[in-house]
């Protein structure tokens, strides 16, 4: 759906190339070391970053429970809503985003030690795949508004399921990515890149639905007598739905 008018629009396109230059470097490393791939992540990286900062803008003007929506710009964010939940995992995301950054830029230098590599580079990784966890548990509670459900037929719910998803992938291979200061390996090579693929993979999935479920919130906010405590415009995508 082609609206590059919208917040929503853009926060989906860029998730989905941030979670494609994530998925393809992440499959390559399964079976090569090229330098590309390490290139691959960190590009992919300023594009989550990007996108997670247009969602967390989104969530901070989306209408509440009836409240008019106010003119949203990139150097005016209006919100400062710790009582909505869609709000505290896009402001739990945005520097797992960040973090991301400094895990993948870092890892382009290659003379670093073992120490150093769980420091700068692992450090960052797992802190950032727990603010996803967060994140996307929160937003997965918040998509249905309970901890646990079942709606394979609701965007909303597929979406957050996705992204909840992803983010347990990213956790697993930030575990499996702890480099062990005895060898300098990590600890499964295989895991820590084929979760960072499967992560990416989920994102993606979840980043293409975004305009669709943007779509449908607009027609909501436009049906007359709306009582709906959703979010519009594009408070769902990664790991916050």
């Amino acid at each position: 759906m082609w609206r590059p008018d919208r917040i929503a629009w853009w926060t989906g396109a860029l998730f989905a190339l941030g979670s494609l230059l994530f998925l393809i470097p992440g499959i390559a490393a399964l079976g090569s070391s090229a330098t590309w791939i390490g290139f691959g992540f960190a590009t992919g990286s300023v594009f989550f970053t990007s996108a997670a900062l247009l969602q967390l803008v989104a969530a901070s003007e989306a209408p509440h429970r009836g409240r008019p929506r106010h003119e949203r710009t990139l150097l005016r964010p209006r919100g400062w809503l710790p009582q909505r939940v869609d709000w505290v995992a896009a402001a739990v995301q945005f520097p797992g985003t960040i973090l991301f950054n400094v895990n993948t830029f870092v890892a382009l230098d290659h003379a670093l030690d073992p120490h150093q590599m769980d420091v700068r580079v692992w450090g960052p990784d797992m802190i950032g795949s727990a603010c996803f966890l967060i994140a996307s548990t929160l937003a997965f509670a918040n998509a249905e508004h309970r901890w646990l459900s079942f709606r394979p037929r609701d965007l909303d719910w597929q979406i957050a399921a996705w992204n909840l998803l992803g983010s347990i992938f990213f956790g697993i291979s930030a575990v499996a990515a702890f480099v062990e200061p005895s060898t300098g390996d990590p600890v499964n090579d295989a895991i820590a890149n084929g979760g960072t693929a499967a992560g990416a993979a989920c994102f993606l999935i979840g980043a293409l639905l975004l305009p669709l479920q943007a779509e449908r919130q607009q027609r909501r906010l436009r049906a007359p007598g709306r009582d709906d405590d959703r979010p519009a415009d594009g408070a769902q995508a990664l790991g916050t739905a």
